[in-house]
């Protein structure tokens, strides 16, 4: 036999071809949880160099957005292009010279982070040492499920079933990182075993490369092309998958911002997200999608109410109700998404939009946004956007959604100025702002069935969440280690620095009676006169470092 395509079918062995509803969801979960595997382990080797910064995370999943673009967009040319038995000898070449770049780790030049640009330094760091097998890996979901559909087989009538195989490997990767193979696996051990998997993945796509070879010339693309997508659906494609990706890491920000900056964390949204893939990519979803709908403005209006202070000191309950509004979102958009699939011959190309929005969202959420915001802005737009996107958010058109949810949004813009302008507040305002919390929740409940007037509530709700009734605003600045803001109490006694919930310090600036602190001002907490951090800097050795 001969990978050139002139083969028929029939002249294939049966036990091969019976062997394919094994072999092709095995190859599919065995890439997605190298490809997704790779992604934490990797992070632990550059996390050294740069600390514990959640945007760390966030710079790698905008490389692996982008580069699941490159791959998928170079399955797509190689379906076009080739027929199933050539693209096969094309993508095992590429599968072998990725090979020769393993062992996984960190490339040459980058032992040292820089001063500025570390976002560039990160990706390129990221792209030079392990790009090309990212890239290969990438493509492998779409090419057997492209060839799965060419095989012949009775059971490839719907090969988008396989993206639910894909996506539970990746799913099973990023679970059992942070709880069984970091644990127990030195990192030499891990990079080991990944370069082991690599090569009985090779060994698997070899197999389904055997058993597609004899498919015909043509590709499926080629002998049933279908109907061609329209403009507005790839838009639509786009836009769906656009909205989960950078929710994923706006979920991640406001987690590491306002809960706590710890790792294992940055995985859970990211696995939640790969799980909707599993849930929905299915001939019966594991939740009816009409139910999903139902459930998202219940998600906003959980959002909206946990900026009380009632909330706030719950950590448990905040972090509950961040991942699971965000699953019922990213369950309704790519619900949506697997609605509005096309036939089997635009399959490439369907996952080449979806992964370009994907990549979109990514670089607003995890490059722009920091650099425009100086707070977790993207998550409440990220948001609104899900609830316009989602069915009958425009009936009736723009202007009629635009005049009922009017009076919201221009309340919206109201508050986001107030929170934009650090205009203060007046004191003893957390009952109040707690009370109007939680009646645009009730309120949003009660229209939760028309759009319009649920979107500009919706809005309201998510601005007011900004303004916080226990400090008053000095200033608020975004870096890429996080949100840093300079607070005063209500008592008007001390400003503290705060790295979202964490106080890093305070001063005492004003006495009890109201005046003004005489010279300096105080430090307190761990850095008041007397202790040992103080006394530390101020020793001369530190004075001249410091100062």
């Amino acid at each position: 036999m001969h990978f050139d395509g002139q083969v028929n079918l029939r002249t294939i062995s049966a036990p091969a071809l019976r062997f394919a509803p094994v072999i092709y969801p095995a190859a599919l979960f065995l890439s997605a949880l190298l490809l997704f595997a790779i992604e934490p382990m990797f992070a632990k080797m550059v996390l050294p160099r740069l600390g514990g910064a959640a945007a760390i995370w966030s710079v790698a999943m905008v490389f692996f957005q982008s580069a699941l673009l490159l791959g998928y967009a170079y399955a797509h040319v190689l379906s076009r292009t080739l027929s199933p038995g050539p693209s096969a000898l094309v993508h095992l070449g590429l599968l072998a010279i990725a090979a020769a770049t393993l062992p996984v780790g960190i490339a040459q030049g980058f032992e040292t982070a820089p001063q500025q640009g570390l976002e560039l330094w990160l990706l390129t760091l990221f792209a030079a040492s392990i790009g090309l097998p990212f890239i290969a890996l990438a493509a492998t979901a779409p090419l057997l499920q492209n060839w799965f559909a060419a095989s012949g087989h009775p059971q490839a009538a719907n090969p988008y079933l396989l993206y639910a195989t894909s996506n539970l490997g990746s799913f099973v990767a990023l679970m059992t990182y942070p709880f069984i193979v970091e644990p127990l696996l030195t990192l030499r051990t891990q990079i080991q075993l990944w370069s082991l998997g690599y090569l009985l993945l090779t060994l698997l796509i070899v197999a389904a490369a055997i058993i597609v070879a004899g498919a015909g010339k043509r590709s499926i693309n080629q002998a049933s092309p279908g109907t061609a997508p329209t403009t507005t659906e790839r838009a639509m494609w786009t836009v769906l998958a656009a909205i989960p990706a950078g929710l994923v890491i706006a979920v991640t920000a406001a987690i590491s911002v306002d809960l706590a900056a710890a790792p294992f964390l940055w995985v859970l949204p990211l696995s939640l997200y790969l799980l909707t893939f599993v849930a929905i990519f299915r001939d019966r979803a594991w939740v009816a999608h009409r139910t999903v709908l139902k459930l998202v403005p219940f998600a906003a209006v959980a959002l909206v109410a946990t900026a009380s202070t009632l909330v706030r000191p719950y950590f448990g309950i905040l972090l509950a109700v961040h991942l699971t509004s965000f699953l019922a979102i990213a369950l309704a958009c790519h619900g949506e998404l697997y609605r509005r699939r096309p036939e089997t011959a635009h399959l490439t190309e369907f996952y080449l939009w979806t992964s370009f929005g994907g990549m979109i969202g990514g670089i607003f959420a995890g490059l722009i946004a920091p650099h425009i915001f100086n707070g977790v802005a993207e998550y409440p737009i990220l948001v609104l956007a899900a609830l316009l996107i989602m069915p009958g958010a425009f009936d009736g058109g723009l202007r009629r959604l635009l005049r009922r949810s009017g009076p919201g949004l221009a309340l919206a813009a109201l508050t986001l100025g107030i929170v934009s302008l650090h205009v203060r507040i007046p004191t003893n305002t957390a009952l109040p702002v707690d009370i109007a919390l939680i009646v645009l929740a009730g309120l949003m409940v009660l229209v939760r069935r028309q759009p319009a007037i649920f979107f500009g509530l919706a809005a309201l709700g998510l601005m007011t969440a900004k303004l916080d009734p226990l400090f008053a605003p000095i200033e608020q600045v975004r870096s890429f280690f996080g949100v840093h803001r300079v607070v005063e109490d209500r008592s008007g006694q001390f400003r503290l620095l705060m790295h979202g919930t964490t106080a890093h310090g305070a001063e005492r600036v004003r006495n009890a009676d109201g005046t003004p602190v005489k010279g300096r001002p105080e430090p307190t907490t761990y850095f008041y006169f007397g202790g040992p951090i103080g006394d530390a800097i101020g020793t001369p050795t530190m004075k001249a470092a410091l100062f």
